[in-house]
């Protein structure tokens, strides 16, 4: 098993930072103004919610560890949405937390670099159309054990005085209560369209723990009791470890995570098969392995949607 610090040592080299213009802020939260009245002869109607929204939370390669580069800043739709979770990026956009900007890289904090999500939702946008959005709230923490995102333990994990500074920095960015900030942002993200997935990146400090599985499971089941959130509409992606042939060091917790669909039955594996690491510290994709894994997350949900 390896520790938050070491996973969070290597995670913070070469992450380059980059940030949005303060007009992209943009407050989705307010409630929409009362409809005008119809002729009740009027055929009814069903309207799709606005917005599609999925919470994506982790450690370090959930977070973005790749310097996010040019090709990543063109051409990201004007409805791909992330929400502004963190302490500091609202200081940095000028903007209240828990409301929603453009999703320009990176996603995470604005320290971050290039995540899954990026690719993810470019290519949910893709497939649900123009006239549709796609919001993105994450709360992922480098180094961060599962304990982290555990209901009823974040608050004392984060709270243990054995975690590094640059750590215990990292947790205060979520109040020191990781979970708790994920559902009070969910709770937001709600009031502008459904929560349709869960994407989940995390293992390497809990490398090859057995009972990983059953924790996920319980972090699952509170989320949606939390939300109101129906595991059948709601499905858990859950990606894998950096493999052996990239030269990843966590590569044997991916047997525990092939385990997952046995123990959560809405819960799919996302291959890491072929995505490549950075070469350097044996736990981080590089860019390009980010943005395959983001469109194989994608690619897996817009199938279990289509069902």
């Amino acid at each position: 098993m390896f520790g938050a610090v070491a996973l969070g040592f290597l995670m913070a080299s070469g992450v380059a930072s980059c940030g949005d213009d303060d007009d992209s802020v943009i407050d989705y939260t307010k409630p929409d103004p009362e409809p005008e009245a119809v002729d009740s002869t009027d055929n009814p109607t069903t309207e799709e919610p606005k917005m599609s929204i999925f919470l994506c939370f982790g450690q370090s390669n959930m977070e973005g560890n790749a310097a996010v580069e040019d090709q990543d800043r063109v051409d990201v739709p004007s409805n791909f949405k992330n929400m502004i979770v963190a302490k500091g990026d609202a200081d940095h956009y000028g903007a209240a937390r828990y409301t929603w900007r453009k999703a320009d890289p990176p996603l995470a904090r604005f320290t971050t670099g290039l995540t899954p999500a990026d690719y993810f939702g470019r290519k949910m946008v893709e497939k649900l159309g123009a006239d549709h959005e796609v919001g993105i709230v994450m709360v992922a923490i480098g180094g961060a054990s599962i304990e982290a995102f555990e209901k009823d333990k974040c608050k004392e994990y984060c709270s243990r005085t054995d975690h590094a500074d640059w750590y215990k920095n990292y947790l205060a960015e979520y109040d020191n209560n990781p979970y708790g900030v994920l559902v009070t942002a969910a709770k937001a993200a709600q009031k502008s369209g459904v929560i349709r997935g869960i994407l989940l990146h995390q293992g390497e400090t809990n490398n090859t723990d057995p009972t990983w599985p059953e924790t996920v499971k319980a972090i699952y089941n509170n989320l949606l009791t939390d939300l109101g959130l129906d595991a059948a509409k709601c499905p858990l992606l859950a990606g894998e470890m950096l493999r052996q042939e990239e030269g990843g060091i966590c590569w044997g917790h991916n047997a525990v995570i092939a385990t997952l669909p046995t123990v959560i039955p809405t819960s799919y594996v996302i291959s890491s098969e072929g995505c490549k690491g950075n070469g350097v510290d044996g736990f981080h994709f590089c860019a390009e392995g980010y943005r395959i894994l983001g469109e194989r997350y994608a690619a897996k949900m817009i199938s279990v949607m289509n069902k």
